[in-house]
């Protein structure tokens, strides 16, 4: 592959680190409050959050959960530390630049366990808890976005080795556009099972 190829094709993921970058940029804002909440209920306890609306619309009921403390601290703080490394790659990826294949599976490896965390957070706030928590579900959301940008860069690029027959098949089906039917679905899915469940206690 010639060098002009070579840009062609790593110009040809911009709208993929970009929608990384920005979901990243979101999820991190979103840790930021999460996190400053938690350290003003660790202060006092009773405070009331931002989010607090009412009893099930409530990001402090799920703030006071041992779910939001799973590692013993708060799990806000890892999108503190996580959220900068993935816009470090979606930055360092609308500069062109090509990361080893290791990295880019470590880096698939890593966040799909992060997909897997927030998805057993969302499910823990809609059956467990009660509640529901703005600011959570932004994490959520970015955190599917950015594992699906992730996946799309690691298909087109072959880093898992894939056969020739299967790396062709996944090529076609998001050049066809699938790969962003699947995730409008997911979230498509996550909305409407929100509305059903908390719709009557925000909105109108």
């Amino acid at each position: 592959m010639t060098l002009n190829e070579n840009l062609v094709r790593l110009r040809s993921y911009r709208k993929t680190y970009l929608a990384m970058l920005i979901s990243s940029t979101l999820s991190l804002i979103a840790s930021l409050v999460l996190s400053y909440d938690a350290i003003k209920l660790a202060e006092k306890p009773a405070s009331k959050l931002s989010c607090d609306i009412n009893a099930i619309v409530s990001c402090g009921k799920v703030a006071k959960s041992w779910q939001s403390h799973l590692l013993g601290f708060p799990n806000a703080f890892i999108g503190l530390m996580t959220e900068p490394v993935v816009m470090v790659i979606a930055v360092a990826g609308l500069s062109l630049v090509v990361f080893p294949r290791w990295f880019m599976r470590a880096a698939h490896i890593v966040y799909g366990a992060g997909l897997v965390f927030a998805l057993w957070l969302l499910s823990q706030s809609f059956f467990v808890i009660k509640a529901f928590c703005p600011w959570c579900l932004l994490v959520t959301v970015s955190t599917i976005t950015v594992f699906s940008t992730i996946s799309r860069i690691n298909i087109m690029e072959n880093t898992w080795g894939l056969s020739p027959e299967r790396f062709a098949k996944l090529v076609a089906l998001l050049d066809r556009g699938w790969g962003r039917v699947l995730y409008t679905f997911i979230y498509c899915v996550l909305a409407l099972a929100i509305i059903f469940k908390y719709g009557q206690y925000f909105l109108p």
